[in-house]
């Protein structure tokens, strides 16, 4: 089964760190990427850009509208994700668990992702 890792920050928590600390982080998702990679069960993942540069659409008056950032009450944004493809939720769990970034004060969201004919739901 695969499983969607929505990697959740604090804004500016990087900056808050020294460049060893920095580095110590960095070295440990290089570390989980290498390990997933070598298990073959990452499937993939990407870092978000700042979500200043974030645009959201809704709908207004029956019209889609455009708004700059996110805009969301939260004191977390959506930072990145990675994709995995594990035998059972428990193993997604553990992988995100270790992800430095939680330790931190994010938070890491475990969301299976559905086949094409959605039988999951």
């Amino acid at each position: 089964m695969k499983y969607m890792l929505l990697i959740y920050n604090r804004p500016g928590f990087l900056e808050e760190l020294t460049e060893d600390e920095r580095t110590a982080l960095f070295g440990e998702v290089d570390a989980i990427m290498r390990e997933l990679t070598e298990s073959g069960e990452l499937v993939g993942g990407q870092a978000l850009a700042d979500p200043a540069q974030t645009r959201t659409v809704r709908l207004r008056d029956g019209l889609p509208a455009v708004t700059d950032g996110p805009f969301l009450e939260s004191r977390e944004v959506f930072a990145g994700y990675i994709a995995v493809d594990c035998e059972t939720p428990e193993r997604a769990a553990e992988i995100a668990a270790r992800w430095p970034d939680v330790r931190f004060g994010g938070a890491m969201e475990v969301r299976p992702i559905m086949d094409d004919a959605g039988t999951e739901m």
